[in-house]
């Protein structure tokens, strides 16, 4: 007797016909247009306010993100990055990470975090679809979570291709594929929200609160940027 196909199932098995699809389609029509050529140049140091609500950027304590080579690798990748440490009058530490490309395309797609923080060492504990509530609305995110020795790093974080947010390699490439069978070659840009806390659901809680009073402190064309179109308002 063949297995039921659940809606899980089902869901999975309609996406890879989209993506077998897309694929086809894609060698019938190659981009041309590069989206980032439609919208005013993105400036990530301008786009993320070094101080909004509570939050102070933290010059006293520089971010180790990611060793040397991983470095090296992000800047043949991405036009842009900014990494910063912010803190709260109470001391607690938020580290942002963001990467940005005009050409997200499948040489320069996002490096992922559950892909780099392995390279550099860390055992990935939990890497799970989450969301997070914005005054309401709720975005849909990354979490997860890693370990390297006596360090334990709780990580928030999400992808924007074009306008559009994704969580996931699949959900990366359909948005590519989406734009490319329009002639358009999307931007993109990683957004990582990460702090040091052996608690990962009270780190989850503190980093929503960052990301929530970030996103309010925004005008409305960093919000599109960096949120999406559909959390842009």
């Amino acid at each position: 007797m063949s297995a039921l196909i659940t809606p899980v199932r089902l869901r999975a098995l309609l996406a890879a016909l989209l993506l077998v699809s897309a694929s086809g389609l894609a060698h019938v029509a190659t981009p041309t247009i590069h989206l980032a050529d439609r919208h005013a140049k993105v400036d990530l140091e301008t786009v993320f306010p070094k101080a909004f609500g509570d939050w102070r950027l933290d010059s006293n304590l520089p971010v180790a993100i990611v060793s040397p080579d991983v470095e090296a690798l992000l800047k043949t990748l991405y036009a842009q990055t900014v990494t910063r440490t912010y803190v709260s009058p109470a001391g607690e530490r938020i580290m942002l990470s963001v990467a940005y490309g005009g050409d997200q395309s499948d040489a320069t797609r996002a490096h992922r975090p559950d892909v780099c923080y392995p390279s550099q060492g860390f055992d990935i504990l939990a890497n799970v679809n989450a969301s997070i509530d914005l005054g309401g609305v709720q975005m849909p995110v990354r979490h997860m979570s890693a370990k390297m020795a006596q360090r334990y790093e709780p990580v928030t974080f999400w992808f924007v291709v074009g306008e559009h947010i994704a969580v996931t390699g699949q959900q990366q490439k359909l948005a590519q594929l989406r734009y490319g069978m329009r002639g358009i070659i999307p931007d993109g840009m990683l957004v990582r929200v990460s702090s040091i806390d052996p608690d990962a659901d009270a780190a989850y809680r503190l980093q929503a609160r960052f990301i929530a009073d970030m996103r309010s402190a925004m005008p409305q064309p960093a919000r599109l940027r960096v949120f999406g179109g559909a959390l842009a308002s």
